[in-house]
């Protein structure tokens, strides 16, 4: 048995709680399973309420008597430390994540590593923006504000991107000022556990992992001891939990799907824009929000285009994702059964797949599926209006730009855009145009730990990252003095006869 096997035995059952694994007094479970073999793993718990209770009143006494008081360089330190600690553990959380959800271990240590940059950014960003000071309204007064945390925070979190997206979402919490309680999902939910180790230096109670299912996680939206929340997931649960949090005015963060368009231009240079669309639609085995799920080609360019991503897709390796791979296999025999039904469901309404649309022959387990390229597409199908979440290029032929962008806004959602063109034209109305949170012009699916990153219309609410990040866990007080402790005679009473009302 490998290292991992026997930390994934050792967590399984467990919470993240007091500043290290704790067997939960749960009796309901499930069991995980590698989705390439098709073995099981270990086992997660539902976490009964009052373990729950428990852990959100440790968090908020460790919050409340020492970490919100701390100096912002005491914070920073801290979070430098739990990225200190992460790059030590990385081949571990890369083959742990490999194991349990199934990407690529090239992807796998591509995600630790980012774990560890965004979190030296939110510790850096905690310490430099504290709030502003601004011109007062009263000659010798100063006016300014200050940034203070919201108390604690339920973070709950998705199997695509476990590690990077809690990175995101606790380092911004914690550097502000906050607790956290996470609710991984429960695909990766020993990951999770391994990651969380990491922050064991933090004050007990400061940082927590909770597991379980969707009860666990509606608890900690409903608690009247957390004090906001985040999430990322599905528009139907996405919906509830903004609407329970807007009941209880509670701040929350809403990242739910996307349906992200790619349009190809006649400058572009055909053979990296299909590169980039290979990578775009398959990385991750199309698990992203933020893939390429919608593609809109120029006629004069759109048979060329499609032969070249044809040809690039046809080099993809599939496979376990810990051997010599490029595409690993869906997370679960659900999702995978989802995925083909959208297929079937493009097929049924005339698309064809110009390579792939099965599954890949040679595999007796485990949960793969082809990388697909669909042609003969219209812009009303239906998988081009929903979140597909697996490895497909569905390409619409356009007669020009506007054409490309009428069928790129026409969506509900609006997570990120992506366009390939060398016309500056084109470059500068698709940025202003596309309604999008995020547009990538010949550079798909980048982030920026500076910049914030986010969508509009269904695919969510509010922003990761950047000093939106923080701010998103965080609230502003204005403050006003008066070193003078001067009357305020401009004002206050007795007001002056001759500001009175004129009778005639």
């Amino acid at each position: 048995m490998t290292e991992v096997l026997e930390h994934f035995k050792r967590v399984s059952g467990g919470n993240f709680r007091s500043g290290g694994i704790r067997t939960s007094g749960g009796t309901r479970g499930l069991d995980v399973i590698d989705p390439a073999t098709e073995a099981v793993i270990g086992s997660v718990t539902e976490t009964p309420p009052e373990e729950i209770d428990a852990c959100i009143e440790i968090a908020n006494a460790a919050q409340r008597s020492w970490w919100r008081d701390l100096s912002s360089v005491e914070r920073a330190h801290a979070i430098h430390e739990a990225a200190d600690a992460i790059t030590r553990l990385r081949p571990l959380l890369a083959e742990a994540l490999t194991r349990e959800m199934g990407k690529p271990y090239k992807e796998s240590l591509d995600e630790v590593d980012w774990c560890v940059h965004s979190l030296r950014y939110s510790a850096e960003i905690g310490r430099s923006d504290m709030g502003r000071v601004m011109g007062p309204a009263v000659a010798g007064q100063m006016h300014y504000t200050i940034k203070q945390p919201l108390g604690t925070i339920a973070l709950i979190m998705p199997f695509n991107y476990p590690m990077v997206l809690l990175a995101w979402e606790a380092g911004a919490a914690l550097a502000g000022g906050n607790a956290c309680i996470v609710k991984p999902s429960e695909y990766t939910t020993l990951t999770t556990l391994l990651f969380a180790e990491a922050f064991s230096h933090l004050p007990e109670g400061l940082f927590q992992v909770v597991t379980g299912g969707g009860e666990v996680g509606r608890r900690l939206v409903e608690h009247p001891g957390t004090h906001g929340v985040a999430f990322t997931g599905s528009v139907p649960v996405g919906r509830s939990v903004s609407a329970t949090c807007g009941d209880l005015m509670k701040p929350a963060l809403i990242e739910t799907s996307g349906n992200d368009p790619f349009i190809v231009m006649p400058s572009a240079p055909l053979d990296i824009a299909a590169r980039a669309a290979a990578f775009s639609a398959y990385m991750n085995c199309g698990q992203i929000c933020v893939s390429a799920e919608r593609f809109y080609v120029h006629e004069d360019i759109h048979d060329a285009f499609v032969e070249k991503l044809v040809e690039e897709t046809a080099k993809l390796r599939i496979g376990n994702g810990l051997d010599k791979v490029d595409m690993g296999p869906l997370v679960s025999s659900k999702e995978r059964d989802r995925y083909e039904a959208v297929l079937a469901r493009a097929k049924d309404e005339g698309a064809r797949a110009a390579i792939g649309g099965g599954r890949p022959s040679g595999f007796n387990q485990g949960w793969f599926v082809d990388a697909t390229v669909l042609v003969d597409c219209t812009p009303d199908m239906s998988l081009f209006h929903n979140e597909s979440f697996g490895p497909v290029a569905p390409i619409c032929r356009v007669r020009d730009f506007d054409e490309a962008l009428a069928h790129a806004n026409n969506s509900t959602y609006g997570l990120g855009a992506n366009i390939y063109t060398r016309d500056l034209g084109e470059a500068v109305r698709a940025t202003e145009d596309l309604q999008a949170g995020m547009v990538w012009v010949n550079a798909p699916l980048l982030d920026n730990d500076a910049g914030p990153f986010g969508g509009s219309k269904f695919s969510g609410l509010g922003r990761q990252l950047g000093p939106e990040g923080i701010d998103t866990f965080r609230e502003t007080k204005l403050v006003m003095i008066d070193p003078a402790c001067a009357p305020q005679d401009f004002w206050w009473f007795p007001y002056p006869d001759e500001e009175m009302f004129k009778k005639n």
